[in-house]
């Protein structure tokens, strides 16, 4: 199979992704977040090639995507006021909301739950391409399972050439981290995995919310899950990944006391002077969180190489966007976290 890149630009994009998914075939999407691949999201089969092209596990959830929060009610049912008010301040946007799930929607999808994640994405053509479609797009992160997710065109292409006929090229994208995911089954909401939607945010609309523990810990392997990202290593390139917190010069010397050839050290763009000779990687600036989680996978993506055997990696603090870039960090290096300060 031929795999065509195409413009959101070009007038003929939406037409022919739309044409494409309804016969059943994956697209690979631009969102505000990550690319997704996506796929009928009430067509087993379709959904099917999703899990197979991505090597992902059956029992990870997949997210719909909709064009508008009317769709809604044919995909779930006992919404809550809240999902509305939630819609009103951040659709189209980078928020999921775990929902009860209509008959509709194929246990494939779900994970065999009886719940489904649905988000409506912040790209014009994409919902485009969702409206003329008439269904709503399955569509998780378009990466290998377990990879670095992908945010352009091009990272989409290296991890599925030729296993797909399209893929829609919407530039990199803005936000950079997977969707913020919240559980409205539950009282207070849960919060599943935190993304360009912030836990603050979410307060101010919700009142309280608690936080899963996925969000900072790896669970069991055998823990059923709502919602994709939350159970499994994920974001990780190959080599082993460790974050190291604690103040600059404390990170500085203990990863300067460990580093051998082969180990790169991805870091804030303040801190290269303090990692020349480590062969270090920023990704953004600590000053600006979202800069990091806008270059936080395509830098994850340049480290996933055999000659690198080990990563230190600087993680942001805090809470807003830098909540996430620690859930992402988190995941990729299976929550493995030294505090520099420790050895001093």
């Amino acid at each position: 199979m031929q795999t065509r890149v195409i413009a959101t630009a070009d007038p003929e994009c939406p037409r022919l992704a739309a044409k494409l998914l309804t016969a059943g075939d994956l697209v690979a999407l631009p969102t505000e977040t990550v690319y997704g691949l996506g796929a009928n999201g009430l067509d087993p089969e379709a959904v099917a090639k999703i899990f197979v092209a991505k090597g992902r596990p059956n029992d990870n959830p997949l997210i719909l995507h909709v064009a508008d929060i009317s769709q809604i009610q044919t995909l779930c049912h006992s919404i809550p006021e809240s999902a509305y008010r939630l819609a009103e301040a951040f659709w189209p946007g980078p928020l999921t909301m775990v929902l009860p799930a209509r008959d509709i929607i194929p246990k494939r999808t779900t994970g065999g739950l009886s719940t489904v994640a649905v988000r409506c994405p912040d790209n014009a053509v994409t919902r485009e391409i969702i409206r003329l479609a008439g269904v709503p797009i399955a569509a998780p992160s378009a990466n290998l399972s377990g990879k670095p997710s992908t945010t352009t065109a091009e990272h989409v292409l290296h991890d599925h050439n030729g296993k797909l006929p399209l893929i829609v090229d919407g530039g990199p994208c803005r936000v950079g981290v997977e969707s913020t995911i919240i559980d409205l089954t539950e009282d207070p909401p849960r919060l599943l995995r935190p993304g360009g939607i912030t836990p603050e945010q979410l307060t101010q609309v919700l009142g309280s919310i608690t936080v899963d523990k996925a969000v900072t810990a790896q669970i069991c392997g055998d823990a059923v899950v709502k919602a994709p990202g939350m159970k499994y290593r994920h974001y990780a390139p190959q080599c082993q990944v460790l974050i190291i917190n604690g103040s600059r010069e404390a990170a500085a010397r203990y990863i300067r006391s460990q580093y051998t050839p082969g180990d790169r050290v991805l870091c804030f763009e303040e801190e290269l002077p303090l990692f020349e000779g480590c062969d270090p990687l920023p990704y953004g600036s600590e000053a600006d969180p979202y800069t990091l989680s806008a270059g936080l996978f395509a830098a994850l993506r340049q480290l996933d190489d055999p000659s690198v055997r080990r990563v230190f990696a600087r993680c942001p603090q805090g809470g807003g966007i830098a909540y996430a870039v620690q859930n992402r960090l988190g995941k990729a290096a299976a929550f493995q976290i030294l505090d520099a300060e420790a050895f001093v």
